[in-house]
Order: structure tokens, then sequence, then C-alpha cells
């Protein structure tokens, strides 16, 4: 027997019903904030993840799935949504068109890391990233918009955690303060912490590893160390945020797996699978497009993990509302009765109707053991008589009521 790779799950039928959901709300509630859907190729150029993401991050480092193609190409299996949007957005000039570019996508991505619970080796992200704006509104906007998305699904119980990064010039000072205070724990740190050390000393403070951790909380905190710019930044996103009553906690802890966040930085978390969980996260990455070469351009978005997201709903009791998938079962006996159901399931079909008939050949008992099985809501028994008089019995699962319809699928479909 063949077994899917360590690290993937197969999405069945069962739980479908909710990642529709899911995907239909997203679609929605981005339409309703002006983002339209962008779809990326699956894999890019290696460069692109290790310019934009940073060659110091954990992706980059141990966790991408690259390989040489057949052209003697480095290629990599996207890691995570936002570089390719960005190459997109250079590659296509599509800062030419209005700004701000505002854009959205649903995709699968790549990790070569532990599987665990709610994380995987292949993973779907739900993502939008917003071009050509530097304004704290801005930042607001797209809080608002994940917690409208989570709203408009029914997840309850959630914690907005915000912090600031600052800018390139404001993190010297820190990257230095955090330098001077890690060197005091450097042979207790983790063998990556180490190169990080003088490379880029804020990994450290996202280590996984529980020694690097423990040490991490006492080293000091990015926003004691904003600039004028960054911190009227911060404020006015905040003051954004307190207008329309969102509630907030500012965590001086956060500052991302990724290289290439600048200044507003957020989480969601939530704790209905038990330990605190970051649900969705995201900020603002003002110099990702120049350091993929393009121009300057400003730049903020956030991305959440489906996978995640579906454990939670389903802790805190949630279905997909699809009730049931069939809405008629048209049972038959015999060959010409059998041609007849064919006929009207294809057309009712036609109508939109959710039909079913039997395939297996089996006995009008076994047929209607079958629709009861399936959640179908009404069902038809077609023999030789009903054909010939192009009339039958139309009859209500639930209630056990009957209707006499005639054979048509217009006017069958009225009725359903």
């Amino acid at each position: 027997m063949i077994n899917k790779p360590r690290g993937t799950e197969d999405i069945l039928p069962e739980d479908s019903p909710l990642w529709r959901k899911i995907e239909r709300t997203a679609h929605e509630v981005c339409e309703n904030f002006g983002f339209k859907e962008i779809r990326t190729p699956v894999f890019e150029d290696t460069n692109l993840f290790q310019r934009g993401v940073g060659d110091t991050t954990d992706v980059v480092q141990k966790e991408m799935y690259t390989f040489e193609d057949k052209g003697g190409r480095s290629i990599t299996l996207r890691p995570e949504g936002t570089a390719s949007v960005a190459r997109s957005f250079i590659e296509h000039s599509l800062y030419a068109g209005p700004q701000p570019t505002k854009l959205y996508y649903i995709i699968s991505c790549y990790r070569y890391e532990k599987p665990q619970s709610g994380r995987l080796r292949e993973f779907h992200q739900f993502g939008i990233e917003c071009l050509g704006s530097s304004s704290p509104a801005t930042d607001a906007e797209i809080i608002t918009l994940a917690l409208t998305f989570f709203k408009r699904l029914g997840i309850t119980d959630l914690k907005l955690n915000l912090n600031s990064i600052g800018c390139p010039e404001c993190k010297k000072e820190y990257n230095e303060k955090l330098r001077e205070y890690f060197k005091q724990y450097e042979n207790e740190l983790c063998d990556t912490c180490k190169t990080r050390l003088e490379r880029n000393p804020m990994r450290i403070i996202d280590c996984k590893s529980e020694v690097c951790s423990k040490i991490a909380e006492g080293a000091p905190k990015m926003i004691d160390f904003l600039c004028d710019e960054c911190r009227e930044h911060f404020d006015k996103t905040c003051k954004y945020l307190d207008s329309v009553g969102v509630e907030y906690v500012i965590d001086p802890n956060i500052v991302r797996g990724l290289d290439y966040y600048t200044r507003t930085v957020f989480e969601i978390t939530s704790d209905a699978l038990g330990a605190q969980s970051t649900v969705c996260g995201g900020g603002r990455y003002n110099g990702l497009i120049e350091e993929i070469g393009g121009k300057p351009t400003e730049g903020i978005g956030f991305a959440l993990g489906i996978e995640r997201l579906v454990m939670i709903m389903k802790a805190q009791g949630f279905t997909g509302d699809v009730a049931s998938g069939t809405d008629i079962f048209i049972g038959s006996i015999g060959d010409k009765a059998d041609i007849a159901a064919s006929v009207l399931v294809y057309n009712l079909r036609l109508n939109g109707i959710n039909a079913e008939r039997d395939l297996l050949g089996r006995s009008v008992k076994a047929q209607m053991k079958y629709a009861n099985k399936i959640g179908s809501r009404f069902s038809m028994v077609l023999g030789e008589d009903e054909v010939d008089s192009m009339q039958a019995n139309l009859k209500n699962m639930e209630t056990g009521e009957t209707v006499s319809v005639k054979l048509n699928a217009d006017e069958i479909a009225k009725l359903l």
C-alpha cells in the first residue's frame, strides 16, 4: 500500500464543506474591502526567497523544498505567499495602476519541518497584501479585515497582539543592544542562534529552542528603541484601531519570523486548542519590493493557516453549512425505467438540483436504504407504469408525505 507523504493530509468530503465556507468567506470579505485575487506559481526561483524572506530565517536555512530542475536552475516550492506577490507586482508593473494595489490569495505552501498538530509540510494559507501605502490607516485596515473575516465565520475568543519592530535606522541601535545582551549567554545559545548573533540578533527572539526562548525573555524590547517617526506611526495605528473599537494588547515580544518585516507587526491568537496559538500573523514590509529588484514601495499584509483555522472552528463546534448533499433520489425498476431515471436526473441537474440515481443495479428496497444513507430530502421510484403515464409519486423523506407529479424536471425542481 502506498501512503500519503509524511506531513501532508487528505481533505476528505466530510471536511470539504468547512473548507469551502472558509474560502467563500475569504473571497467575500476581501471583495468588501476592495482586494482582488491573485494566483502565483507554486514554485519560484530560489533567489526570490533567499533575498525576500531572508537567508537568516529558519524558513530559508532549514525548511525550504529546493531542487535543481532539468535546466540546472535552482527552484523552490513556495514556503509563503508574500514574496511571490511582490515579484508579480514588479514583473507585471502593477505599480503603474491605481494605488494602493490590494491583493489576496488562497494557496498551498511547503516547508520541511517536523509535522505536528496544525503544522504540516504541505499547508494552505489565506493571505492579503496591500502595496503602495505607508499610512498607518492602512495598517489598521489590514488588521480590521482579518478581524472581520473571523467575525463573519463566527469565531470567538480571539486576541489581537500588536507591536512595532521599527525601521532599519532604529533597528541598528536595537541590534547593538541585543548583541550586548546575548553575548552574555553565547555559550548557551543553540548553534543556529550563535550564527544569528552577529548577522541578525532579532531572529534569536523568535527561536523555538526552549533555552533560547528563556534567555530571550530578558532581552531589550524593540518598542523602547523606536525612532520618532516609527513611534508616531505606531501611535497613529493604535488610534485608528481605537476609533473603531478594536481591542488589542501591545506585546513587545512579537518580531515575526521573516526578515522583511518593518514597523507594525501583529498576531491574532486563540486558546481554543488548549495552549495559546497564533491563528493569523502579519505586518508591514516597507523594504521588500526594493530588496527583490523593484522601486521602493511600502507594503503590509497578513497570512493565516487554513488547517489550524479548521481545527479551531471544529473545537468551537462549527461545521460546514451544507446540510444535505442530495435534494432527490430517483429509484428505478427495469431497463425502461432506468433509462427514464437517467434522463430525469440529468435534466434536474441542469436545473441546479442535486439529484442522484442508482448505479449498482440494486433492488428497490436497497435503493431506498441508499437514499436514506445519503440524506436525500426527496425520493421517487420509476417503474414501467410511471414511465408510460409520465406521472410518479414524489416522497418527502422526512415527513413521509407523497404528492403525484409529472415526470418533468422543470416542474419537479419547483417542488424541491
